[in-house]
């Protein structure tokens, strides 16, 4: 199993680069040439998410993918170190008719539709302590030419 890791600062201009480590390496490691543009916008869609959610509660922790090779499939994970709210929590100082809360949920729920349209294999964890995006693709066998 090979491991490629990337960690970056919470800023959308890494989100590019992050895109592009990614499809390489999921190239190497044998995803079909037809996904290679899903693989991107879907690694590029988690990052994305990942550096909202750490600029919107002031996390300094960078964002951290995982790149991850096994024999038959190839992973990515994509970790953020932003408190997630269990349901029916409000954070201090929220408006009392939860519009902030709202439009945060909203457009983090829209970003993970996306992801999963994209991926058929996704999990999504979170907690108090951060959350974590895992994808898996399939791999296709070497070939020997």
């Amino acid at each position: 199993m090979a491991t490629v890791e990337l960690r970056f600062s919470a800023l959308p201009e890494h989100v590019r680069t992050a895109r592009l480590v990614a499809a390489a390496v999921a190239r190497r490691a044998g995803v079909d040439e037809a996904v290679l543009d899903e693989v991107r916008l879907a690694v590029g869609e988690a990052c994305t998410r990942a550096v909202g959610l750490h600029q919107s509660n002031d996390v300094s922790a960078p964002v951290r993918v995982a790149l991850i090779e096994d024999e038959k499939q190839f992973s990515i994970e994509v970790g953020d170190e932003a408190p997630h709210a269990v349901p029916g929590d409000r954070a201090p100082g929220s408006r009392p008719d939860g519009a902030d809360d709202l439009d945060a949920e909203g457009e983090d729920e829209m970003g993970l539709a996306v992801i999963s349209g994209l991926v058929d294999d996704v999990e999504v964890t979170a907690g108090e302590n951060g959350g974590l995006i895992r994808m898996t693709w399939p791999t296709a066998p070497a070939t020997l030419v």
